[in-house]
């Protein structure tokens, strides 16, 4: 039986770093672009709002490696992606930590709108006919009747889309490949230590992700319970 080892090395710790880093960044792009989309689809009457909820939701059912092989095609210097970006005079996104932003965000997205989504449906229709009967324009009742009111699943999208990044694999790899200190993260760096054998450097970095995962779901709940959220 191998022995955890919890001395991490720096190719680890490295990893760990660029594994933090890339999971707070596209939780922050994923509550910017989330928060709007989820109201939106909690909000409107669109006959044809089924359509955006199947796509914000198809990473879910999605094997990993299929989402990540279309967004390395897209994001290829010759893909539609790629190209117009290149135009623009921006970074090349496949192999880089740009492109395992855009890679995470498209993943992880169904994780963060779907807990808004539920939590501004919540809110319920009777406060925001009241703020705009009392002249507050739409982007008013989002900012002070909305949002204040869906802090529960704020939190939960924001605890839900970092600890799903933080376990990425599959697109990361595809499209960020494994390059020390740029894309190599830490799920890719378990995968190497299995490869090489080496058991025990797997079992020390898996047992951090496992601590960290199990104290942010164990805030999530308690902030729940504590709210009265079922």
């Amino acid at each position: 039986m191998a022995t955890i080892n919890l001395m991490l090395n720096d190719l680890d710790l490295n990893a760990l770093w660029l594994t933090f880093r890339l999971a707070a960044v596209t939780t922050m792009v994923l509550l910017l672009i989330g928060a709007p989309l989820a109201w939106w689809l909690a909000r409107t009457r669109w006959r044809w709002r089924f359509l955006v909820e199947a796509l914000v939701a198809l990473p879910l059912v999605l094997p990993p490696t299929v989402l990540g092989f279309y967004l390395l095609v897209a994001m290829a210097p010759d893909g539609p992606v790629g190209n117009v970006v290149a135009l623009l005079g921006g970074p090349a996104l496949v192999f880089s930590f740009s492109g395992l932003v855009v890679g995470s965000v498209v993943y992880s997205l169904p994780f963060v709108v779907q807990p808004l989504r539920n939590a501004f449906v919540a809110v319920g229709d009777r406060p925001l006919e009241v703020a705009a009967a009392l002249g507050a324009s739409p982007m008013d009742r989002f900012f002070t009747v909305g949002v204040p009111q869906a802090r529960a699943g704020f939190l939960s999208a924001t605890v839900l889309g970092f600890a799903h990044t933080v376990g990425e694999f599959g697109v990361v790899l595809m499209i960020g490949g494994n390059i020390p200190g740029e894309t190599r993260v830490a799920s890719i760096a378990i995968y190497d230590h299995v490869e090489s054998l080496e058991y025990g450097n797997a079992h020390g970095l898996s047992l951090v992700l496992i601590v960290l995962s199990l104290v942010m779901l164990s805030v999530v709940f308690a902030v729940n319970k504590r709210g009265g959220v079922a």
